[in-house]
């Protein structure tokens, strides 16, 4: 089937009862082997619960920040500032899950569960034992982190309980990513979708909860959203240990598997190491531009963080497609079927485009209508600016990370975790960083100079992975 068939196959199925049914079976979970049925098919499957997935933590990210926001915009600024800190774990946590997907893929698309099993208890394994290393920086040095990302000594006496209960609860996020990843890469989208709604639905409860208090229950303000977060993610991580050992899907964990087997291990870091160092440099820029920020006070911080969660909120589904795009090419190369593995990833890109630039339009045109939920003019109208142009400038580059991101992802889910890297120490360590700083501190634009040197990073970035992804060298790796 071409790739304009395929196309249209997805179109014509939007207005029929078949949609409504795939919609059912994704949404319960498919039993269906994906190098088999149709594309269009296959990727309605696996890309509806993984949208869903990340939909609800977009969600969350937006509830929480607008809970947080009612403290104070010091308050926001701690939470933008952890969360800088914290992508160093989510890249570690996406790395691992990315290896995790190589090779969880690439054994269920040759037919070899148990081997997946016991991949996955090596991730495991592996996240646990890392999360260790942060667990202790988090707890001892939580004010002296705040201190070098520039924080005014009030806030850090004020705040640095957030950073340590996020920094030193951050196995939960570990597991999260690597658990989820397996339950993905085998197949199993919906069982992720679900694990995921468990672990932020319990978070929105619990938020309002333990930052304002009610009845017996002290408010505990921004001390409470961390103990919320880590909470709601840790009760998930149980019911996916659960599933692991008692459920019935594609991957099934026996007591046997429940072992230190260093090669598998070493196989699975191994192909983590790139995805983590190209998450890593990507994240880490996120640090830099935070760092940029705080020169222009914590107003600016504020309204960026609050931008930045708006835009992860419609950005995390699009990740959605992409992790469908890694799972369906490294499914189908196990499977001996290159093209179709290329094929997938071509069409989700397409339809990530579509669907992200309409979000853009959007955003582009009316920013204030959302910057407005978060933020009052009247009372803060340097955040409320701050978040209208970082809101605006970034929208304009959504076309292109639609693109960008699924193609990074299926050459990660093809095991070939190398090449990101260079492709992200080009977009974000030798041009973001240097001309966020220029146009930001320089040049003297502001926000708006953050902003655009994201865009300018991003389109660098996704214009050189389509061009590598179409050489196809990422079909000849062994994994």
């Amino acid at each position: 089937m071409s790739l304009h068939t395929t196309l249209i196959s997805i179109r014509r199925n939007l207005f029929t009862r078949e949609l409504w049914s795939d919609l059912k079976e994704a949404i319960r979970g498919s039993e269906k082997d994906f190098t088999k049925i149709p594309i269009s098919k296959a990727i309605i499957l696996l890309s509806i619960p993984m949208v869903l997935e990340m939909s609800m933590e977009s969600v969350f990210a937006l509830v929480d920040i607008w809970f947080v926001s009612r403290l104070g915009a010091a308050e926001v600024a701690v939470v933008g500032i952890t969360e800088s800190l914290m992508t160093i774990v989510y890249a570690i946590g996406m790395g691992l899950g990315v290896g995790t997907t190589a090779v969880v893929s690439r054994r269920i698309g040759e037919k070899r569960p148990r081997d997946a099993a016991q991949a996955s208890i090596q991730a495991i394994i592996a996240s646990i034992a890392i999360s260790m290393v942060f667990s202790v920086i988090g707890i001892i040095f939580a004010k002296d982190l705040l201190r070098f990302m520039g924080a005014s000594e009030a806030t850090i006496e004020m705040g640095y309980h957030y950073p340590m209960i996020m920094l030193g609860g951050n196995a939960v996020i570990m597991l999260l990513f690597v658990i989820n990843a397996v339950f993905r890469s085998s197949g199993d989208a919906a069982v992720s979708m679900r694990v995921l709604w468990i672990a932020n639905l319990l978070n929105i409860a619990l938020d309002p909860l333990l930052i304002f208090g009610w009845g017996p229950i002290p408010a505990l303000g921004l001390k409470g959203a961390a103990i919320a977060t880590n909470t709601g993610r840790g009760i998930a991580v149980l019911y996916q240990l659960y599933l692991l050992t008692r459920g019935s899907y594609r991957i099934k964990v026996l007591m046997t598997d429940i072992k230190i087997r260093f090669k598998t291990i070493w196989k699975v870091v191994k192909l983590s190491l790139g995805a983590i160092g190209q998450n890593v440099i990507s994240h880490s820029s996120w640090v830099f531009l935070v760092w940029v920020i705080t020169s222009l006070g914590e107003e600016a911080i504020a309204g960026y963080t609050i931008a930045i969660r708006i835009i992860i909120f419609v950005l995390l589904p699009a990740w959605g497609m992409a992790n469908a795009a890694a799972t369906l090419v490294g499914q189908n190369l196990g499977a001996k079927r290159p093209d179709r593995a290329e094929r997938s990833a071509w069409i989700v890109g397409g339809v990530n485009m579509v669907l992200l630039s309409l979000v853009s339009i959007i955003f582009i045109s009316v920013p204030h209508v959302f910057i407005n939920f978060f933020i009052d003019r009247a009372a803060a109208p340097e955040v409320w600016q701050a978040g209208i142009i970082c809101l605006r400038v970034v929208s304009f580059g959504f076309i292109i990370y639609a693109i960008g991101m699924v193609m990074v992802q299926a050459i990660n889910g093809a095991g070939d975790t190398a090449t990101p890297i260079w492709l992200n120490v080009i977009a974000f360590w030798i041009i973001e960083i240097p001309l966020a700083y220029i146009l930001t501190n320089v040049a003297g634009m502001g926000v708006q100079g953050v902003g655009l040197a994201i865009v300018i990073a991003e389109a660098v970035l996704a214009v050189l992975a389509m061009i590598i992804f179409k050489r196809g060298k990422w079909k000849l790796k062994v994994v």
